[in-house]
């Protein structure tokens, strides 16, 4: 996988890496089991492995190979779920949990709630 653009790395922990790409579109990635000495590279080249992970790091000055135990690549989406079908209350529903959650909040509200529940079920 290419990574182009300029990365930051920061440490998280001793072996625990953090790099950001600093230009749009964002990214992170995880890097456990490596140390960097270059904090900033201009590229990116991963490659899984069954042993591991091959990082193939460029920067300014060198390209560098370096064996890390697990990279781990998150593409923050903004806007993931908006073409799911995920569902919606309607006003009759929102303004009837509102009354609920309200009817809750006041001394007594739980019982008096708990009471009209009981009272709604069907004989069983």
């Amino acid at each position: 996988m290419d990574i182009p653009g300029r990365l930051l790395a920061r440490p998280l922990s001793p072996g625990l890496w953090l790099l950001n790409r600093t230009q749009p579109p964002a990214l992170e990635i995880l890097v456990r089991g490596v140390e960097l000495e270059t904090a900033e590279f201009a590229g990116l080249n991963i490659e899984w492995r069954e042993s591991g992970v091959v990082l193939r790091l460029s920067s300014a000055t060198q390209n560098t190979e370096i064996q890390a135990r697990s990279a781990i690549v998150h593409e923050p989406r903004p806007r993931l779920y908006e073409g799911l079908p995920l569902a919606e209350f309607d006003a009759a529903t929102k303004r009837f949990w509102r009354w609920i959650f309200r009817i809750v909040r006041i001394p007594g509200g739980r019982y008096l709630l708990r009471t009209l529940a009981r009272r709604s079920r069907p004989n069983a």
